[in-house]
Formats: structure tokens, sequence, C-alpha cells
């Protein structure tokens, strides 16, 4: 199997790297995968991982919740219920930072596209790019959503869109600088772009370490800290102004990890950890577990 291996760091290609933990892979391959971070930006990231064209074996499983409708056991039962609340949510965020109640939407890693539905039945009209080919015949048997596949995004017309979102999708990207670039080049002049993405800074993170889930080795390339983010958007004319918490992930996340780390699922832990996590990160959102970075354009 092809893989790639780091000799700097992904985003400020600092040879300041070295090896912090390792994590199992307990979805698919129970294989063990290095997590590296960089002492420059303090991006930390998959050491070792398969490239674009292997990656994919390692999301062939029902257990990957966020690319099945399964609802079996607390975990996935918990997740669509919260789900379906969170939907609303999201469409009043970007109702609220663009200032517009209809406009153009740009969804990237739009999965079986609940948000893209969400956003079109509020009038909005919709571009929603997916690379996993089932999961897009998914998203029309659901919804009748036509969700376009990953290189589609390079041929869109630039300054298209008043809002981008990546709901938990940036740290999947091997493509990361092309990413980021044409997500630059795409939003239109005073449009927002809206990422949200794991963060290891969290007290959750530091609690579980190698069993926090939100590492999801080796699906999940990048591990990100809000340094890391600031890096790689001023890379790309990009800066954060806003940071929103995502409250529910820390117990989402701590769930998983007390299964992960003890065998079995321990519910009472698992919400005690996450409103530590949360009450932590009350003052400072940036402490969160995951979080939404609301991003403008700079030049």
């Amino acid at each position: 199997m092809a893989t790639i291996t780091y000799s700097s760091c992904p985003i400020c290609k600092s040879a300041g790297i070295q090896k912090k933990l390792a994590a199992e892979d307990y979805t698919v391959s129970h294989q063990n995968f290095e997590i590296w971070e960089c002492g420059n930006c303090s991006l930390r990231f998959t050491q070792h991982i398969p490239s674009g064209d292997a990656i994919g074996a390692y999301y062939q499983s029902d257990a990957y919740v966020s690319h099945t409708d399964t609802k079996e056991g607390i975990i996935n039962k918990l997740y669509h219920f919260v789900r379906r609340r969170t939907l609303r949510q999201k469409r009043k965020l970007v109702q609220s930072i663009t200032g517009l109640q209809k406009a153009t939407l740009l969804d990237i890693g739009a999965g079986t596209g609940a948000f893209s539905h969400e956003m079109t039945n509020a009038g909005w009209q919709v571009t929603g790019v997916e690379p996993d080919e089932a999961t897009r015949v998914r998203a029309q048997q659901l919804y009748g959503i036509e969700l376009k596949p990953a290189p589609a995004l390079f041929e869109l017309p630039p300054q298209s869109f008043d809002a981008i979102t990546m709901w938990h999708v940036l740290e999947h990207v091997h493509a990361l600088h092309d990413y980021i670039e044409q997500i630059g080049k795409l939003v239109k002049p005073g449009g927002r772009v809206c990422i949200a993405v794991p963060n290891y800074t969290s007290y959750d993170a530091a609690v579980y370490r190698q069993y926090w889930a939100a590492y999801d080795v080796p699906r999940h390339l990048y591990h990100f800290s809000p340094k890391s983010i600031d890096a790689l958007l001023a890379l790309h004319g990009m800066r954060v102004i806003k940071i929103q918490p995502m409250w529910f992930d820390s117990f989402y996340i701590s769930m998983l990890s007390e299964q992960y780390k003890n065998g079995r699922n321990n519910l009472i832990k698992a919400v005690w950890n996450g409103l530590l996590s949360n009450t932590r990160a009350t003052g400072n959102h940036a402490k969160c577990s995951s979080v939404i970075y609301i991003i403008e354009k700079v030049n």
C-alpha cells in the first residue's frame, strides 16, 4: 500500500517535527499510526498515512458514523438525534454570519446531503461536493440531491458563493493547501467560510490522549489547533474572525473515547468528562472539543 511520510510540517513546512503519540484505528483496521507535531505552527498530523488512492479502504465500515445511516447502538442513536437538531443551528449560523436569508452555498464534503437539504429547503442555491460515490448515491436516494464528485470543486466559477461550509471535512483532505486556496477563490467578496474541525488542545483530548476518538487515524490526516488553523489560512490570504463552539462534540467524543480506552461504554464518566471539557472552554471557545472557524478573505 502506498503511504505518505512527512519530513516537514504539512502546513508551515518546518523541519521541527517530532512524534508525540501513537493511536489505534479502532473503526476498521486496528492498525497503529503515529501522530507527530510541528514545533512551529503546532499542527499535529498522522504520519505514514495511506495515499489518496489507498485511503478509501479505511472508510469501509458501517461503524464510520458520518457515512452511514444506521441507528444501531447508543452512540449512533445519539449522533443522529443530535444531528437533526444541529442542522437548524448550522443554517441559522450561516444566515447570521452572511447576513443573508437566501443566497448561494457550497457545501464541501456534503456526506449524505443532510445539510445541503436543510439549506435548499430554506431557499438557498446549494452546490454540494462529496468524494465518495456510494455516499453521493445515498444523497440522491434520501433527498433527491445530486452531489458533485471532488474534482468538480476545481471547475466551479470563481467568486460564486456567499457561504462555503466544511463540517468536519478538512481533517480528511490530502490536498490541504489546494483546497484552502480554491476556497479563497470561490468565496464572493464579503462572503464567509465555515470550517468545523476537532481541537486537540481541548480538555477531553488531554484526558484521553491516544484514546481520544477525534484522532480517528488514519482517516483524520491532520489534527488542528487554533494556532495551526491561523497559520494555514494566513498562507492563503484568509483569517479567522470568530470561533464558534460545538458543545455536543465533547460528549460524543468522550463516549467513543471511553469505549476505545476501556472496551465498553461508560456513559456517566463520558458525560462528566464532556461537561468538564465544556466548562473549561466556556470562557475560551478556542479550547472546545470541536470548533467552527468563521473565516473571511483578506485579499
